[in-house]
């Protein structure tokens, strides 16, 4: 499923895509919704749409909460600096200013599933959000694809923690397809994510922040 996923959102992109300002032909908004919506599936609605980032979002039936779904590309990495950068908790305490805590709280090596706690700022004067989630990740050869799955777990490792609120609905899927190999610069990536940071937003707050960056 997901490298049917990336190859629709691929000629998605082509679609929403002119090679000038010229021959930009939009499609209308029912059909830009309904092609990155699986049949059955509730529509996705456009939020921001540029030349190499592209991001949807729905309602999660029966909450106040949306379901995001980002499409992007790179020309000048290649996907296994992209995908190694995902996996790298050390690199990401350097990079995030936003991290308080990451750490792998335990690996299958049979599997290659870990199990992470991460502790994140929030905007003041909001507490703290920790979450604990196992992922697992693969590269699939044979159909040229990187795959990373996250979703919220409970640890005996990580009880809760007073000074933090834990976010218990989190999960979230990345695709990644080279445009020609793991090693050559070029990629695109599809990533859905959901999760429930319990906080008191309305609905228009959480859209300027997301559509703001």
């Amino acid at each position: 499923r997901s490298a049917q996923e990336m190859k629709h959102m691929e000629n998605i992109s082509s679609l929403l895509q002119g090679s000038s300002p010229s021959e930009y032909q939009r499609p209308d908004p029912k059909s830009e919704r309904e092609a990155v919506a699986a049949p059955g599936e509730q529509p996705w609605e456009m939020i921001m749409d540029k030349k190499h980032f592209k991001l949807w979002r729905r309602p999660i039936e029966g909450t106040h909460l949306y379901q995001y779904r980002v499409f992007g590309s790179y020309t000048d990495v290649t996907p296994r600096q992209f995908f190694n950068v995902q996996l790298d908790t050390e690199y990401r305490k350097k990079w995030d200013s936003l991290v308080i805590k990451l750490d792998v709280i335990e690996r299958d090596l049979a599997t290659g599933s870990e199990v992470i706690h991460w502790v994140t700022h929030f905007p003041y004067p909001m507490y703290s959000r920790d979450y604990v989630y196992v992922r697992r990740y693969s590269v699939d050869k044979e159909n040229n694809l990187m795959v990373l799955v996250s979703r919220a777990v409970e640890h005996p490792s990580v009880p809760e923690d007073p000074e933090y609120v834990r976010v218990r609905t989190y999960e979230s899927q990345m695709v990644i397809r080279p445009h020609k190999t793991f090693d050559e610069n070029g990629f695109d990536y599809l990533l859905t994510y959901s999760d429930n940071p319990q906080t008191v937003f309305p609905r228009y707050c959480v859209s300027w922040m997301v559509s703001s960056g």
